[in-house]
């Protein structure tokens, strides 16, 4: 579905949350060939008065302090084929914006070769007719019953729950 060029072995999907920009919290789950790498969860706490409810800017700053670290840890092993710290593919939740905020964070940091796909609620956030953005390409829909639709939901709704459970603790806090 996103052209690469073999099955990832690690997929980090990305989302955030707030209330009118209250208590801002990114999030990064982990998935791979066995499924979800609860422990190399994320989360992000956002500066309120860098952010404001602004999900582009949320999403900015979240790639940014992902990456700026992942390339101070582990930037010699960026190519290597071997490397488990480097994602191989990123899923944003949300739609061209979001995909276009993360391909500017990219390009700063010199990150050209990683494959971001966006997926984004269909109308009325009906499951099943999720769009999806890549680079380069018209946005598409997968089939209703595509398998690869299903796993991509359950990412994105693992991402979801993940940042939710993270801004209501902070929010009580």
């Amino acid at each position: 579905v996103f052209d690469l060029p073999s099955p990832p072995r690690r997929i980090e999907v990305y989302d955030n949350s707030h209330i009118q920009g209250a208590h801002a919290v990114g999030a990064m789950i982990v998935a791979g060939p066995e499924g979800f790498i609860k422990g190399q969860y994320r989360k992000f706490n956002m500066d309120a008065e860098t952010v404001k409810g602004d999900d582009f800017g949320m999403m900015r700053e979240m790639l940014t302090r992902r990456f700026t670290r992942l390339l101070k840890e582990h930037g010699d092993e960026q190519n290597d084929e071997s490397s488990t710290a480097w994602p191989d593919l990123l899923l944003i939740d949300g739609g061209a914006g979001q995909l276009s905020a993360v391909k500017g964070v990219m390009a700063e940091l010199g990150l050209h070769d990683l494959p971001v796909a966006g997926v984004a609620k269909g109308p009325d956030r009906e499951a099943g007719r999720e769009h999806f953005y890549v680079e380069g390409k018209p946005s598409f829909m997968l089939e209703g019953r595509d398998p690869v639709l299903y796993y991509i939901q359950r990412l994105r709704d693992e991402a979801h729950r993940f940042v939710i459970g993270s801004h209501r603790a902070r929010r009580s806090k």
